[in-house]
């Protein structure tokens, strides 16, 4: 089978795309035949080796896919061949990645791909949706009547936060570059604010009287000082970005509001918390509410270029995917 894999940690230069063995699935997996695979940061992480995870060489590069179930292992039920599936945890941990024509993924990390949705939209909001999702329930404990502040909501995570926290009843204030203000409005922010602006807590503290009763930072901008100041009693400031980032954390004021600083990462998910997320990612994708802003298509052979465009940044809210199958 044709897969972007790698030999060596490094640059993006060591991604290579040639023909490995396809592989067979074992007991409780399902043999998924990969028609698109995206691309995300935490992707370009595990190939230079900035996150210490285990990496068998020769190792498929990737977390996401988008396929048909193409064989099941034994003790699998539930699903055929033919399937229209999507994964969203592959390639960390030691379990191949999804860059491939073919991938053996455990049944309890494949979600269906619900009739009507198309396959590109779903691999390309799954990873920043799962994290949404994570970020907002799973450890922001975010209930309906609540004030929530997205930083960052005009990316992928961020726009993926407004959606699911509006969709969920709460009032939604988005932090984002002027440019993104409509879109943010679109995906249901009541107040958008540009991140750019010198007095931004004070604009925020204006917006939300009451205090934000979750701040979901998905720029890794992680100004502690400034969030915290504007939490209200119990509120929950959760963080997921920014690996190099030391802010300064007003320990004083956290602690004498009862308010509360959590840290996660998705890789670090359970099947349970994942399966849990695809739900919601699934009904809205449904719905049509969840969608990508923007998709960078590359061919399964121009995955090193994808890692490199990934790595540059650019536009915010673009994902990149690639067409593992033509």
């Amino acid at each position: 089978m044709r897969a972007a894999y790698i030999d060596s940690l490094g640059p993006a230069a060591v991604i290579r795309c040639g023909d490995l063995p396809a592989p067979t699935p074992g007991p409780g997996e399902v043999l998924v035949a990969v028609t698109h695979s995206a691309v995300n940061h935490v992707d370009t992480f595990v190939r230079s080796g900035a996150w210490s995870t285990p990496v068998p060489f020769p190792f498929v590069i990737g977390r996401d896919l988008v396929g048909s179930v193409a064989a099941v292992g034994h003790g699998v039920a539930g699903l055929a061949p033919g399937d229209r599936v999507w994964c969203n945890s592959l390639g960390h941990d030691g379990r191949q990645g999804a860059a491939a024509e073919f991938a053996s993924v455990a049944a309890d990390r494949l979600y269906p791909l619900l009739d009507g949705v198309d396959p590109v939209d779903a691999v390309a909001v799954a990873h920043s949706a799962a994290t949404a999702h994570l970020a907002l329930f799973t450890h922001g404990r975010t209930r309906a009547g609540d004030t929530v502040d997205v930083v960052g909501a005009g990316g992928c995570v961020g726009s993926a936060a407004v959606v699911m926290a509006a969709e969920a009843g709460a009032r939604v204030i988005a932090v984002a570059g002027a440019a993104d203000a409509e879109h943010c409005r679109e995906l249901g922010a009541a107040v958008t604010l540009d991140y750019r602006a010198d007095d931004l807590p004070t604009q925020i503290a204006v917006a939300s009287p009451g205090g934000v009763d979750v701040h979901v930072d998905a720029a890794g901008r992680n100004d502690l000082e400034s969030a915290v100041s504007l939490l209200a009693k119990r509120g929950r400031l959760v963080v997921l970005a920014g690996m190099a980032a030391r802010p300064v954390l007003p320990v004083g004021a956290l602690y004498l509001k009862d308010c509360s600083v959590v840290g996660f990462a998705i890789s670090q998910a359970s099947t349970a918390e994942l399966a849990e997320a695809a739900v919601r990612v699934n009904r809205l994708l449904a719905a049509g509410l969840l969608r990508p802003r923007r998709v960078h298509g590359l061919a399964l052979g121009e995955a090193a270029e994808a890692h490199r465009a990934v790595e540059r940044g650019g536009a915010g809210g673009t994902k990149v995917v690639l067409a593992v199958t033509s």
